[in-house]
């Protein structure tokens, strides 16, 4: 940064956004209301590199203290990174992605990190890096002369081992037992799932319930999850680390870029990516655009969302449990023994060709929700709390975690290994994919979920019995799809 002429022009340059052009009020303004002056020359403020675009309020402190610097009112401070928006009066509003900032000042080996006082929670998880929360730039001004002490901003870390609060239990849902087991199933695997059932047997219900019976979140997977938070805007006030699971819902008229990501300018991450290590549950699944639905492909076999750009291709970690729910036809009611189906043959095939084949190979379990009998919605509750189900499932993934990773993640090249089969698993295994004509994918995927029954049991060695069930979460597509 220079001055340069006698004017009193602000120029920025370096492929600023219009949030960075307009900071020259606010500078000049916070500058002034803080009782600092401001320079009689024209002020060149450079952002390099000038090959990236640069958006946001967040450059707001450091290009205002580069000029103080230049007016000889701070001396630098290269072991210093600064980051926050300021408000004409010179206090200092918060800006997103603060704890990737941290993480990116350890990585550059700073010492100290400054940003707004709403910002500081979330940051200080970071370690090896002192972050310091500020209101005011008087008091940036203040540190930086050594005029005033700080003390760093706290850790936010907080326990991730308790069950979430506010999530109503399993042992409310009347009936509906096979379902219980599947949800159960894929909790403890972290697979993919898809319930089929006419309206109002309880599949939003069921899907609601999941979050309740996830394993807790490790400290490494709760940092990401925070990470895109953050950097989407969207951590509440005052809370500056997540310790459940996401659980997103998106409405079906979601766009592309709103699930997988993009917009204008900087890419922001989407609905698939703010799930990352959560749940994404999607209601009514075929009413979702279909170019929409494809497009999950990728994150669901690798686990991110690649965008690609003019200028940049950017990666977002988007490894969710995807939790599916449909009906069997536009009315709901095809294969509904009590109520008649209003839906033709070619209406109900165009319903379900919205979901291809590939998209329905990803997903590891399709499970039937039926309609709930009169006797047992009047029934008191019974089987499985929430609690009970997550001390299983709990226990189910300590067996896998001893092996690496969860059985939805096992690698094909150890697949053989970790899921042997006897003689009658083999066979039953073979007649399942000659019988119902399964992919490779879907072959891989039936040992997976095998695997994780026989966990969910106790048992070392999957048997015909576990796989028998394995199946069983294959074939229902079948008789909907053919």
């Amino acid at each position: 940064m220079y001055p340069s002429g006698s004017g009193r022009d602000f120029v920025t340059v370096g492929m600023p956004d219009t949030a960075v052009r307009e900071s020259r009020e606010r500078i000049k303004s916070a500058l002034l209301n803080s009782g600092y002056g401001y320079p009689n020359k024209s002020v060149t403020i450079n952002l390099a590199p000038a090959n990236v675009r640069k958006e946001g309020a967040g450059f707001d402190l450091p290009m205002a203290l580069g000029i103080l610097g230049a007016m000889g009112i701070v001396q630098s401070s290269a072991d210093t990174m600064f980051a926050g928006e300021l408000s004409l009066d010179g206090s200092l509003r918060p800006v997103r992605g603060a704890l990737s900032m941290a993480v990116c000042a350890r990585s550059q080996g700073l010492r100290r990190l400054i940003v707004p006082s709403d910002n500081a929670a979330e940051a200080a998880v970071v370690e090896g890096v002192q972050v310091f929360g500020m209101s005011h730039l008087a008091e940036v001004v203040g540190v930086l002369s050594g005029q005033r002490q700080a003390e760093p901003a706290r850790s936010a870390r907080r326990d991730c081992s308790h069950p979430p609060e506010g999530i109503p239990d399993f042992q409310d849902v009347r009936g509906q037992a096979s379902a219980k087991r599947a949800l159960e199933v894929a909790a403890a695997g972290g697979h993919n799932v898809l319930m089929i059932g006419p309206p109002g047997s309880g599949k939003t219900m069921l899907a609601r319930r999941m979050a309740g019976i996830l394993p807790p979140l490790t400290f490494e997977e709760a940092l990401e999850a925070t990470q895109i938070h953050s950097i989407a805007g969207l951590l509440p006030k005052g809370v500056g680390f997540l310790t459940e699971r996401p659980f997103r819902a998106p409405h079906h008229t979601v766009s592309d870029a709103g699930l997988l990501g993009g917009g204008s300018g900087t890419p922001r991450p989407g609905e698939a990516s703010l799930a990352h290590n959560g749940v994404l549950f999607l209601d009514e699944l075929p009413e979702f655009a279909r170019n929409v639905l494809e497009q999950l492909r990728q994150p669901l076999e690798e686990g991110a969302v690649v965008l690609s750009r003019a200028q940049s291709t950017l990666a977002f970690p988007a490894r969710f449990m995807l939790v599916a729910a449909m009906n069997p036809c536009p009315c709901g009611f095809h294969g509904d023994p009590t109520r008649e189906c209003r839906c033709t043959g070619s209406i109900i095939q165009r319903y379900l060709s919205k979901i291809s084949g590939p998209l329905l190979d990803r997903i590891d379990l399709h499970v039937e929700v039926a309609a709930v009998p009169y006797q047992e919605l009047r029934s008191k509750p019974g089987g499985l709390s929430s609690a009970e189900m997550r001390a299983r499932v709990l226990a189910a993934r300590e067996r896998q975690l001893a092996r690496g990773f969860p059985n939805s993640q096992i690698p094909a090249a150890e697949i053989r290994s970790l899921c042997a089969l006897d003689a009658p698993g083999e066979q039953t295994l073979e007649m399942a994919v000659r019988r119902l004509s399964l992919s490779a994918r879907a072959h891989d995927r039936i040992l997976k979920v095998a695997r994780t029954i026989a966990d969910l049991g106790g048992a070392a060695q999957i048997t015909a019995k576990h796989l028998a069930e394995s199946v069983q979460y294959r074939s229902l597509d079948r008789s909907y799809w053919t």
